[in-house]
């Protein structure tokens, strides 16, 4: 593995940040609001912004700040509970940030996303818009889900999958991920012969690493989900770091970044074009295409097009234009707009089975390289 030395030791100058605190990092052991926590976290958003830094804060904790007003014992299982519980306490979760904040003179801007804002691509551009206006005025957007209509069907995920999100609308430099773990470790910390992990150079160098582990009692995250935001975080261009909230002082309050805390992932790629960002991240399949292993090789190393020839098979039901994932032998490793409906691809199929196909019907390319995201290996994730 890659040692902490690659690590950087500081933020580069105007650096644009995303910080995600977590449900465990922002909530007392009684599940009520750690306010402490929430002035402590408020005084180094304002430190960045200081020191010429934008911020963009998510933050969890609507739900268990809703627990304790309607005499819930505990997060629920049920979806209109969860929708209840989010209602009452995100009002009083945002009033509390509204209030730290302002002691140091810093304007917030509440901005409650759904799933639709981020999968329709005209919602997206939308609210890209409204985090340039905002950032450009110097104003921290306070971002969460909008868990009081999201339904288990069409929902964001988690709040880390929102982070990333997030940092990709503001083409962010560096997201950090605080929760209740100092980093990634080689094996869940306290086993015998665990150590931590300080940097990470590409997802490959945590092949070998244990993120089984089951998230706190008020959140929905884990190790796993905090992963997988950094690999979407780092494959378009932007760091990533997970950190325990406890050391977000000594991480985040001076211009020098310690490097024996946490852990860092480089950025695998360059930014991405917004479109590309929402195609692969943000947008809702509405079919898969499977692919033969020449294909996939095309599409990934040779950087081609998706030809009629590697269509193997397809699911759904979808017209022209869809977003689809394109499923090669490894699994999912790309989505892009098909410009086939799936009737058309099904009826190649066919022909092509019974040796009617005419070699010059449909030379256009099934998804054009140009309508094509590939999408990234997570971290630690076993083929």
């Amino acid at each position: 593995m890659s040692t902490a030395g690659l690590r950087p030791t500081s933020l580069a100058d105007n650096a644009r940040v995303v910080l995600k605190v977590g449900s465990s990092s922002l909530t007392r052991s009684d599940g009520g609001l750690d306010l402490n926590r929430i002035d402590i976290i408020a005084g180094l958003v304002a430190g960045l912004r200081r020191r010429g830094h934008d911020v963009v804060l998510v933050s969890s904790g609507a739900v268990a700040a809703g627990l304790i007003p309607l005499g819930m014992t505990g997060r629920p299982g049920e979806l209109r509970l969860l929708q209840a519980a989010a209602s009452v306490g995100q009002g009083h979760l945002v009033s509390r940030w509204q209030t730290a904040m302002s002691a140091y003179g810093v304007v917030t801007a509440q901005v409650l996303l759904t799933a639709q804002d981020v999968a329709v691509r005209s919602h997206y551009r939308t609210v890209r818009a409204t985090f340039g206006a905002l950032l450009s005025m110097g104003a921290v957007p306070i971002v969460n889900e909008n868990d009081a209509v999201a339904t288990a069907e069409f929902n964001l995920g988690d709040n880390d999958r929102l982070a990333a999100l997030a940092a990709h609308l503001v083409t962010a430099d560096v997201l950090v991920l605080l929760t209740d773990v100092d980093g990634v470790w080689t094996a869940r910390p306290g086993t015998p012969g665990a150590k931590p992990v300080r940097y990470v150079g590409a997802p490959d160098e945590l092949a070998d690493v244990d993120v089984t582990g089951r998230a706190s009692t008020l959140g929905t995250g884990g190790m796993r989900t905090k992963l997988q935001a950094a690999t979407i975080a780092c494959a378009s261009g932007t760091a990533a770091v997970i950190a325990s909230a406890d050391d977000a002082p000594r991480l985040l309050g001076e211009r020098e970044v310690p490097v024996d805390l946490g852990t860092w992932f480089a950025p695998t790629g360059p930014h991405r074009p917004s479109r590309r960002l929402w195609m692969a991240h943000a947008s809702v399949p509405e079919g898969r295409i499977v692919i033969d292993a020449g294909a996939q090789r095309a599409i990934t190393v040779g950087k081609k097009s998706l030809l009629l020839p590697g269509v193997t098979g397809v699911n759904g039901d979808f017209e022209s234009g869809a977003v689809v994932e394109l499923v090669g032998p490894a699994g999912v490793m790309a989505r892009g707009i098909c410009r086939y409906a799936s009737g058309e691809l099904e009826e190649d199929l066919r022909a092509r089975r019974d040796g009617s196909a005419d070699p010059l019907d449909h030379v256009a390319p099934v998804v054009h390289r140009d309508d094509l995201a590939e999408l990234p290996r997570t971290a630690g994730e076993r083929i």
